[in-house]
C-alpha cells in the first residue's frame, strides 16, 4: 500500500514562525508534526510515501531523506542512539517527493498523485493532524483491499462546527462501520447529512477525519471535477462521484483527532503526548 501526504499548504496561520518552519515540521515533543503521520502509515503498512511540499517546504524532504555527512559525524563520535534516531525518520518508508506549484485545493494535490500511485488503493493522509490513541487506517486498509471500495475516516462532530468540514450521510453496517450515501463539503447544519441505523434513528454529525483509503477511481473523478470556490478542486465533490459508481464506506475514528493547523490545535496536541506513545 502506497500513502500520500499532502504538506503544500502556506501554513499562514502560523506565521510568521511558518516563513522559515513548515507547520507541518513544528515540534510535538522530540518529533515534528509529519513524523507522527509517516508512523502511522508505516503501521498500517504502507511502504512507500508520497508526500506533496511546495518550494518553500525543502525542510520536510531534508528530514526524511538520509544525511551521510551528519551521520558520519555522530558514528565516528561514538554516538550510536543519537545516530539511530537521526536515521529513524528514512527508516519509515521509501519516501518520494513531489510540488504543488499552484494551491488549488485538497483534491488538485491528491491528483498530483496519479502517477505514484497507479492502479492500486492508495492511503490519503492530511500531514497536520495526528491521530491520538487507536488510528483506523489499518482496518480502512483491509476494507480497500478486500471489498475494493473507498474508505473516510470520521468523527462525531458538534453542531455548531458542522459549517466547517465534509460531513457524511449513511447506514451503520458493523460496528464503527458505514455505509455512506451523501457527502456535502461544509453544509449549514440544518442541512447537513446524517448517519443512521437501521430503524432510521440519526446519530449525531459526523465529519471527515484526515484519513483516506481510495480506489485508483478517485482520479478519474478529480480530473473531471470542475473548481469551486477559489478555483480549487475540492475533493469531496470527486468522493461523491466515486461513491455514487462504486460505493463508500466511512469508518468511525477510534483515537482523538487532533488538528495542528493553528497554533491553539498543536498547544493541545502537545498535551495529549502520552497517547501517542
Amino acid at each position: 500500500m502506497k500513502a500520500v501526504l499532502p504538506a503544500a499548504g502556506w501554513g499562514t496561520r502560523f506565521l510568521p514562525i511558518s516563513k522559515a518552519v513548515p507547520k507541518e515540521m513544528l515540534p510535538l515533543g522530540a518529533k515534528p508534526v509529519i513524523h507522527y503521520v509517516a508512523e502511522e502509515a508505516a503501521a498500517a503498512g504502507c511502504t512507500d510515501v508520497l508526500i506533496i511540499i511546495n518550494q518553500s517546504k525543502e525542510a520536510i524532504r531534508r528530514y526524511f531523506e538520509p544525511e551521510p555527512f551528519f551521520e558520519g559525524i555522530l558514528e565516528r563520535a561514538g554516538k550510536l542512539e543519537a545516530l539511530a534516531e537521526f536515521r529513524s525518520p528514512a527508516g519509515l518508508a521509501r519516501f518520494q517527493f513531489v510540488y504543488q506549484p499552484e494551491m488549488r485545493g485538497l483534491g488538485d494535490a491528491v491528483l498530483m498523485a496519479r502517477e505514484f500511485v497507479g492502479d492500486e488503493p492508495f492511503a490519503v493522509m492530511l500531514a497536520d493532524t495526528v491521530i491520538a490513541g487507536p488510528s483506523p487506517l489499518g482496518r480502512m486498509v483491509e476494507l480497500a483491499r478486500t471489498q475494493g471500495r473507498s474508505c473516510v475516516a470520521l468523527e462525531e462532530c458538534p453542531e455548531e462546527r458542522v459549517s466547517r468540514y465534509g460531513i457524511a450521510g449513511g447506514l451503520v453496517e458493523a460496528d464503527g462501520l458505514f455505509r455512506l450515501d451523501a457527502m456535502e463539503e461544509k453544509p449549514a447544519p440544518e442541512k447537513a447529512p446524517r448517519l443512521r441505523r437501521d430503524d432510521g434513528t440519526q446519530l449525531p454529525p459526523h465529519a471527515f477525519a484526515a484519513r483516506y483509503v481510495f480506489t485508483p477511481a478517485i482520479f478519474d473523478a478529480l480530473q473531471d471535477c470542475p473548481p469551486g470556490r477559489n478555483g480549487e478542486i475540492q475533493l469531496t465533490d470527486a468522493m461523491r462521484t466515486v461513491m455514487e459508481k462504486e460505493g463508500f464506506y466511512g469508518a468511525r475514528l477510534g483515537g482523538k483527532r487532533l488538528d495542528i493547523g493553528n497554533p491553539k490545535g498543536l498547544i493541545e496536541a502537545n498535551t495529549s503526548l502520552e497517547a501517542l506513545g
